[in-house]
């Protein structure tokens, strides 16, 4: 029989080897840890009753239950009055923590080196579904940063007199909807949308938005390999067109990283998979070279 302290140790070492946000933890130089906020999309009245598609039914229990918030800081973040802040929203069939793994979201935001936080709040869980729920309504974005702002204080990470600074959105796949429902009714300025093959829809709000402010970037980047979104982004030009706002479109393969520093408003065409797009680089890339960030 294992001593109590040996056997606390390999389940320890257990836990670790089988949980990606235990092993995130590890990582020197960032604090990454959970809170969980009543404004983020679920519970919400609109799944009470789960969701049905292609003839299953995703349960409310299982997949419309879950407040979780993931938070990435930087252990060293400089952020005594304002605090930059990076909301990632993860597409159909996933959940934050898997997607902070799956995608290195976590390796690319600290290889990054940004002076700001990566915040991912849970959708639907492990459903195919791209409905944002209470995070679509009016003002519940902006309780969620407060939340978000209170967990990094609880930390000590944040001053207590810290506010919000900029704010950045990024998501793929099913990701745009809840991106464009923050934009229209979170009740917050959002400076920069970053999507990954993610323009399904709600392509009127994002122009309403670009139209709003010159200084909003929109970057998309986007496959026509199975179900990519190519047609939309070619119909979101047409629009910038008949607009007379200029944007600028490129092959992955001929991106130069100084592009993102140039251009605004970029969409950029690749020939990978849906799913192969947001890593190993391509996250880490638009965070060095947006204006709105920092050096650490």
């Amino acid at each position: 029989m294992l001593k109590p302290l040996l056997f606390s140790a390999v389940i320890v070492l257990l836990l670790i080897a089988n949980c990606p946000v235990l092993q995130a933890q590890q990582t020197n130089g960032v604090v990454i840890f959970h809170i969980y906020s009543s404004h983020t999309s679920f519970p919400d009245s609109g799944r009470n009753k789960g969701h049905l598609y292609d003839s299953v039914l995703y349960t409310s229990k299982e997949h419309y239950n879950d407040s979780t918030v993931l938070i990435i800081a930087p252990k060293n973040l400089d952020a005594k009055k304002k605090v930059d802040l990076i909301f990632w929203f993860h597409g159909w069939r996933n959940n934050v923590d898997h997607a902070a793994v799956e995608y290195e979201l976590t390796k690319q935001f600290i290889e990054s080196k940004r002076n700001a936080v990566l915040v991912l709040a849970e959708t639907a869980r492990d459903s195919p579904d791209s409905y944002g729920g209470k995070l679509e309504k009016p003002g519940d974005f902006k309780a969620l940063v407060s939340d978000v702002l209170q967990g990094l204080k609880d930390k000590h990470l944040v001053s207590e007199n810290c506010t919000s600074g900029h704010i950045l959105l990024g998501g793929h796949s099913g990701a745009y909807e809840v991106m464009a429902m923050i934009i229209k009714n979170g009740g917050m300025p959002i400076d920069e949308a970053m999507l990954f093959d993610s323009l399904y829809g709600k392509t009127e709000i994002f122009m309403d938005w670009i139209k709003a402010d010159k200084g909003h970037r929109f970057i998309h980047l986007y496959t026509d390999v199975g179900y990519g979104p190519k047609e939309e982004s070619e119909r979101m030009n047409k629009l910038l067109d008949t607009a007379k706002i200029s944007y600028f479109k490129v092959e992955e393969k001929d991106l130069k990283p100084g592009m993102y520093d140039k251009y605004p408003l970029i969409y950029i065409h690749s020939l990978k998979q849906h799913n192969d797009i947001v890593n190993p680089d391509n996250f880490r890339l638009m965070l060095e070279h947006t204006p709105f960030l920092k050096t650490l």
